[in-house]
């Protein structure tokens, strides 16, 4: 039997801001979908969506909103938090930004050190902007430096030209460790590259939201972008931390990234639940979930331009829902799968073979762009090829195959969204961010979950300072309070000589 069954609902495919979902492969029934919709409105989601959008404190673990829309609230409509008004803070960093945009002359590296939300984001959106043809750039060498492994710094330094790199650190507490090392060695580079104290101190630049903490580390006032405890880290790229995405394709470039996702947000609050394409997508992965219990949830972009949209997505998903208690403490029936995924055509021949064959029911967001990417001679026959093969996998996903060789039978039975983007550019790719952000916290409304903190992250943060003072000091490790017997012994093994 395949998932067929839905392809005659008039109401399988829904658009906004032009970004086309087809959830026909589904195989949810409208009598199913009622349902859905009926669970949604029991959650009360209608309210949540109101409360997110006002500043209401959704983060409730860390009494705080989550008001990341804010950032993208163009017309600057008033957003209050608790009895102030946001917008003027936030339209006051927009045009620091372009400001900085208008002078920042004959900078030939860009070395952002971040690590997470402060990373992701904009490396996600400069690798695919990077792809649209005729963008207007300024050709700087952007580098992202997140791992404290130091092969990464090594092949950035190696690259980097000293007397026109600029710097920007990026952390919201200011004390990630990752970020603050790699600072640090960032800034013994250039003053081993002959720069003065002064000349380091213009290259250094700062977004974050402890602001005393970069002065004490050397940023000069004017150099540092202020974002604010009720951003969360993963949501955080439509802030000064999307700063790289301005510096080198403009400032109107970088708003017109922040239209996209405004598009998307007005629909998520105006459009009615059966209609609303960010909660369209939280309710068949919650259908999926309940019916097939899957554990695993995969996306594939069928453009090269967003290799990095899966990394991204993981982050957004599993560091916001990836909890076993909902908001009460109570254990939760249901959270966050594993999000996995590659660009298409690239994926079919690495795991689809287990999407197809395997024995886990896995559901997939299939994501493709009308337009090529490339103005090449071959482009539109090339991208003939990657449409056909986005919909073809999409529909043996669905329908399977039955032979009388078991080895050669599909199961099929394997659910799908088509989302379809007129082209890429930073209006629809700021809208396929929000679109996922928005199902993301709809996911956690549908499931009780706080959506927006990561208390799960602390613990090996904590654990890893006694081990490192343990790796620094050599010699034999003991079980004690902090470290458990078989840390010890491995800690033992690199400290063998």
């Amino acid at each position: 039997m395949s998932l067929n069954t839905a392809v005659s609902d008039p109401k399988s495919v829904f658009s906004a801001a032009d970004i086309v979902l087809d959830t026909a492969y589904q195989g949810i029934k409208q009598p199913e979908w009622q349902d859905l919709f009926a669970q949604a409105k029991k959650a009360n989601l209608g309210q949540f969506i109101q409360d997110l959008f006002a500043g209401k404190h959704v983060n409730a673990s860390e009494d705080r909103p989550a008001l990341h829309s804010a950032l993208r609230n163009l017309d600057k409509t008033p957003v209050m938090v608790d009895g102030q008004d946001v917008m003027p803070a936030v339209a006051d960093v927009w045009h620091r930004i372009e400001a900085l945009c208008n002078k920042w002359i004959g900078v030939t590296d860009v070395i952002h050190i971040g690590i997470g939300g402060s990373d992701f984001g904009p490396r996600l959106a400069i690798e695919a902007l990077a792809h649209v043809p005729n963008i207007e750039s300024r050709g700087m060498r952007m580098h992202f430096l997140a791992n404290i492994d130091t092969a990464d710094l090594g092949r950035i330094l190696q690259r980097a030209l000293p007397h026109s790199t600029r710097v920007i650190i990026v952390s919201k507490s200011f004390t990630t460790l990752e970020t603050t090392k790699n600072a640090k060695a960032v800034v013994r580079w250039l003053k081993d590259s002959g720069r003065t104290e002064s000349q380091i101190h213009n290259a250094l630049f700062a977004v974050t939201a402890n602001v005393p903490a970069a002065k004490e580390f050397g940023v000069k006032s004017e150099n540092i972008y202020p974002f604010w405890d009720w951003v969360g880290g993963r949501y955080s790229v439509w802030s000064a931390v999307g700063l790289p995405i301005a510096l080198q394709y403009g400032f109107d470039t970088f708003k017109e990234f922040l239209a996209g996702a405004q598009a998307i947000d007005h629909h998520y609050q105006s459009a009615p639940l059966e209609e609303n394409l960010p909660v369209l997508m939280a309710l068949s992965l919650l259908y999926q979930q309940e019916k097939h219990n899957i554990k695993s949830f995969a996306v594939i972009p069928y453009a090269d331009a967003l290799d990095w949209f899966p990394k991204w997505l993981q982050q957004l998903d599993m560091e916001s829902n990836g909890k076993s208690v909902d908001r009460n403490g109570k254990p939760v029936k249901f959270s966050c799968p594993v999000v996995f995924g590659s660009s298409g055509s690239n994926a079919q021949h690495s795991y689809f073979q287990l999407l197809h064959q395997g024995k886990e029911v896995i559901p997939i967001d299939f994501i493709a762009i009308r337009e090529p990417m490339s103005t090449l001679p071959e482009a539109k026959e090339h991208h003939r090829i990657l449409l056909s093969n986005c919909l073809a996998q999409a529909q043996a996903l669905a329908n399977g195959k039955q032979t009388d060789n078991p080895n050669n039978t599909y199961p099929g039975k394997r659910p799908s969204n088509l989302l379809i983007l007129p082209k890429l550019n930073a209006f629809y790719l700021g809208a396929l961010l929000a679109l996922y952000e928005n199902r993301t916290t709809t996911l956690g409304a549908l499931w009780n979950i706080n959506s927006f903190d990561q208390p799960g992250v602390e613990l090996g943060k904590v654990l890893a300072k006694p081990i490192e003072t343990a790796l620094c000091n050599g010699g034999k490790v003991n079980q004690d309070e902090h470290i458990d017997a078989i840390t010890a012994s491995r800690i033992n093994l690199f400290n063998q000589t």
